[in-house]
């Protein structure tokens, strides 16, 4: 199996690209416009045909790839049937398949990052988008974010997998890059809670200030854009 992480510096944002080998087809998860080329230069290093890419959700810190992959390979477009993007092709329910050849994703609804985040599982591993961090979890302050949405999202669908799932986030600010559904149990400081309503108060205490390119990418990312169109969309 051919399995890439990549990370984009600028939004600290994890891309994946998965296949069973060289030569064969290929899927993307959670691809950022600004490195389209880099994701094709690395396909056609291997020999590989795009044929299918994922957002986890609709993303409020950068631009997704999504449309521009499209226009390049003619890819199938996929996010959770809760998106409201209007370029993804296939919107998946909760526990739906997504395959290619020798791989297969399971699609699990775990909304309270926003309220259409999605996680997708592979059989050892699970991509969780921003719903469950490496020491940490997606804050649920906007695009319709709730924290006992995601209290259940965490600790009834994905604390649920065996402990030796490893997890794959849509983000790091650290420099993780993997850990396991085990290890977070045991250290991840927002997991450490005894009931909803005490990860409710800690979640409401973040205090976080808005991702800079929110008022751009939440827009841009519902419509979808191409590179030409995101390049005068920075200009302005």
């Amino acid at each position: 199996m051919i399995f890439k992480q990549l990370f984009d510096t600028k939004s600290s944002t994890y891309t994946y690209i998965i296949s069973s080998g060289i030569g064969r087809e290929a899927l993307l998860i959670d691809p950022v416009i600004e490195n389209t080329q880099d994701y094709l230069d690395i396909l056609n290093s291997l020999k590989l045909k795009l044929v299918k890419v994922i957002d986890t959700h609709i993303h409020a810190d950068h631009i997704s790839g999504l449309k521009e992959l499209k226009t390049q390979t003619n890819c199938l477009t996929i996010m959770g049937e809760k998106s409201l993007s209007e370029i993804v092709a296939l919107k998946v329910k909760d526990g739906e398949k997504i395959k290619i050849e020798n791989i297969e994703l399971t699609s699990i609804y775990t909304p309270g990052h926003t309220d259409d985040s999605y996680s997708f599982l592979m059989k050892d591993r699970v991509f969780t988008g921003d719903t469950l961090l490496i020491n940490g979890t997606g804050r649920t302050d906007f695009q319709n974010g709730n924290s006992k949405d995601q209290y259940h999202s965490l600790f009834e669908r994905l604390l649920k997998l065996p402990s030796e799932t490893l997890v794959y986030p849509a983000h790091d600010y650290k420099g993780n890059k993997v850990s396991t559904i085990g290890d977070q149990k045991k250290n991840n400081p927002r997991l450490q809670v005894n009931s909803v309503d005490e990860y409710v108060e800690l979640m409401k205490n973040l205090k976080l200030s808005s991702p800079k390119m929110m008022d751009i990418a939440v827009p841009a990312n519902i419509k979808g854009i191409n590179l030409k169109e995101f390049e005068e969309t920075i200009k302005k």
